[in-house]
């Protein structure tokens, strides 16, 4: 793995680029990783994925975890891999413990030996011995050492007991490192300032080739997070990727740029798409959003869509006018809304594209903004106008 930082704005925000060996082309960031389930996209089927922009969605992740039920680690490495097991050999594959969606951090059960998730197979305590032996077999291209994540209203004991945990573990996970795949040290320490800037600190004179910072959307709020992530960044080299998971709100992930992250998870995704949402703010920055409208008679916050409400049964037109993704290229919200009514998949996996596409072009968008210097502005902008619309909400109601 290669990555260079290749714009800076005036604070810590950056553009960049990540080369993988398996990729034919660099990916810009900051970039998605698209989320999946045993290597695949949740609802996308692999031959639908080249309808996504590339090189941008040719970043996956997914949980070793969720192999738990599956083939074993012997039976991955005797077929060469992640890579070669799912047939996506021009894409990068990115290995965190927690994924955000099934594998959660259950810090209640973790122990000195081996960190605790709840998984689709029931509670597990994961060793990493264990761990190391899942990635030795699925060989992805950046992988996330082993963390002990715990949630913003841990106490400061548990909050230490955290990174000292973290670190151990980080120093078994290098030692046993296979050839090849770029090691991501994990940075934890709760809402704890001084045990975030120890971890980061900790961490930052290991041999890895990036950082994964951990233990966020955990239960922290808006207000204490950008203080919490400067804690980390502020002490990081600033030659190497940072990757988080827990962000996924577009306020979040504005957040986590302006600190200095590069590479985020999309959980949103899968959120937003499972309850029937789409994505329709608007990608233009000059754009200017019109918040005077009824929730509860559109179905709509001028954010996102209800592609269940009733309003959309006739709506003939696609999700957003001008979008060239798939999904809006070929069916209407009508269509769509009689998929989710009768439990059809097909709705799932044409809100999926539809959803990627746009955080997609979000991600482009900030990506356009620090290269012309004005990441600032533009993310004062877009958190203005989103905290217009909460407002405008509130007076309708």
């Amino acid at each position: 793995m290669k990555f260079a930082v290749k714009a800076l704005s005036s604070g810590k925000a950056r553009a960049g680029v990540v080369h993988l060996g398996s990729c034919p082309s660099s990916i810009e960031t900051p970039c998605l990783l698209l989320s999946t389930r045993k290597g695949l996209p949740i609802f996308i089927s692999p031959d639908l994925l080249s309808s996504l922009p590339s090189p941008d969605s040719n970043l996956l992740q997914f949980s070793p975890l969720h192999f738990s039920e599956g083939p074993s680690p012997k039976t991955i490495s005797s077929i060469g891999g992640l890579h070669q097991m799912v047939g996506l050999h021009e894409y990068g594959f990115a290995a965190v413990a927690r994924d955000s969606i099934q594998c959660l951090p259950e810090c209640g059960s973790t122990n000195k030996t081996g960190a605790s998730f709840e998984t689709p197979c029931g509670r597990r305590l994961i060793k990493p011995v264990e761990y190391m032996e899942m990635i030795t077999s699925m060989k992805p291209n950046l992988w996330a050492t082993l963390a002990d994540e715990v949630p913003a209203w841990a106490n400061n004991k548990r909050n230490k007991t955290s990174v000292d945990r973290t670190v151990k573990w980080l120093d078994e996970c290098i030692a046993r490192s296979p050839a090849g795949g770029a090691v991501f040290g994990s940075i934890v320490g709760g809402s704890n300032i001084e045990e975030r800037k120890r971890c980061a600190q900790e961490v930052a004179v290991r041999n890895v080739s990036g950082y994964w910072i951990g233990g966020f959307g955990l239960g922290e709020s808006m207000e204490e997070r950008p203080s919490l992530l400067n804690a980390v960044t502020d002490n990081l080299p600033k030659d190497w990727p940072r990757m988080i998971c827990g962000l996924g709100l577009p306020e979040e992930v504005l957040q986590g740029v302006a600190a200095g992250v590069d590479l985020f998870d999309s959980a949103y995704i899968y959120h937003l798409t499972i309850g029937g949402f789409a994505l329709t703010f608007p990608l233009d920055r000059t754009e200017k959003i019109d918040y005077n409208y009824q929730l509860s008679d559109q179905g709509s916050d001028r954010t996102k869509i209800n592609l269940r409400a009733t309003v959309y049964r006739k709506d003939a037109t696609p999700i957003v006018e001008d979008c060239c993704c798939y999904t809006c290229q070929n069916h209407t919200k009508a269509y769509i809304n009689h998929l989710l009514n009768v439990h059809e998949m097909l709705a799932q996996i044409l809100l999926e594209i539809h959803n990627t596409h746009h955080y997609l072009g979000f991600f482009r968008s900030i990506r356009e903004a620090i290269k012309e210097g004005c990441f600032e502005q533009f993310q004062k902008k877009f958190v203005q106008s989103r905290r217009e619309h909460l407002a405008a909400d509130v007076v309708s109601v």
